[in-house]
């Protein structure tokens, strides 16, 4: 999940969806509301595109797959897809719930308000041992029907969401590839603790046959780490070999070891470019794909 207001707007409520047939928002906001939530619920972009407003709809279809299911989980807060039910209670009251394999939510609805072209609907979450949950969704007349500006206080911006969650991908690739550049860095030191001295290439730390770890294939690393490639970066390895030594052994306990991890596609996998030596220190800057380097500044502690 991304950091963005509407995790935050949503991160309390449980709410399923209706099983409207259309693909545009009703020409009620009840119906307006079943569609939008019955569409997150089965994780269906094309027909939540059709619930939100011109804007966020245009917006909403070009973010890139993941995203969009992202946003249509937020509003169910179920990670898988469920299958819609809706349902009418002895005193009226619709009910929206969403069935998936390990959890069912619901959602049950209110007296909606209208104000000329903007309309208010409450809704009610029930919370087992706790009080009920209340949220109130926004729509607005467009076209004729209605289309869905808000949740709880919340107005959907679709596009100001989009630069949010692009950035948070950045960030959580970043982390991730200052994650495997240790991983390496490890490996790269509990090879030379088993061997007396570094690998050769990345791919001597790789995974090991079932007859056990050898110096060429020593199961230290995945495939991907040690074959210089993962998580969107690429990993080049260094070595540098002491000087002034006496004898072999201590050469190769004196060699030290550098490691570059920069983006495949510098502005998609990630942006910052990644250096780690045999000191342990981390060092990075947006280098716009370009390698870094160990006057690059330092990030964290070793």
């Amino acid at each position: 999940m991304r950091a963005c207001v509407l995790t935050i707007a949503l991160a309390t409520t449980a709410f399923a969806a209706g099983a409207g047939a259309q693909q545009q928002a009703g020409a009620n906001p009840e119906t307006a509301l079943s569609d939008a939530l019955s569409a997150a619920c089965k994780q269906d972009a094309p027909a939540f595109a059709g619930s939100l407003t011109t804007d966020n709809a245009a917006a909403f279809r070009v973010l890139p797959p993941t995203q969009r299911t992202a946003m249509m989980k937020r509003f169910v807060l179920l990670e898988e897809p469920g299958r819609p039910l809706l349902s009418t209670s002895g005193s009226g009251q619709k009910i929206l719930r969403c069935e998936s394999p390990s959890f069912t939510a619901e959602m049950r609805l209110g007296q909606t308000r209208v104000r000329e072209n903007l309309a208010f609907v409450p809704v009610e979450i029930p919370i087992t041992g706790e009080e009920p949950r209340k949220i109130t969704f926004g729509f607005v007349r467009e076209g004729g029907n209605w289309k869905l500006i808000s949740a709880g206080l919340l107005l959907l911006d679709v596009p100001a969401m989009a630069q949010q969650w692009a950035q948070a991908d950045l960030d959580a690739a970043e982390n991730t590839a200052m994650n495997d550049l240790r991983s390496v860095a490890l490996a790269l030191d509990t090879y030379r603790h088993a061997y007396g001295k570094l690998p050769d290439t990345l791919a001597a730390l790789g995974p090991a046959p079932p007859d056990g770890a050898s110096p060429e294939v020593a199961n230290l690393l995945d495939a991907d780490l040690a074959g210089g490639s993962k998580d969107g970066y690429t990993i080049r390895y260094t070595i540098t070999p002491a000087k002034d030594t006496a004898n072999e052994q201590e050469a190769n306990k004196a060699e030290t070891f550098s490691l570059n991890s920069s983006p495949k596609e510098y502005g998609k996998s990630g942006k910052r470019s990644f250096f780690l030596d045999s000191s342990g220190v981390l060092r990075g800057a947006d280098k716009n794909g370009a390698l870094a380097t160990s006057t690059d500044a330092r990030i964290g502690t070793p």
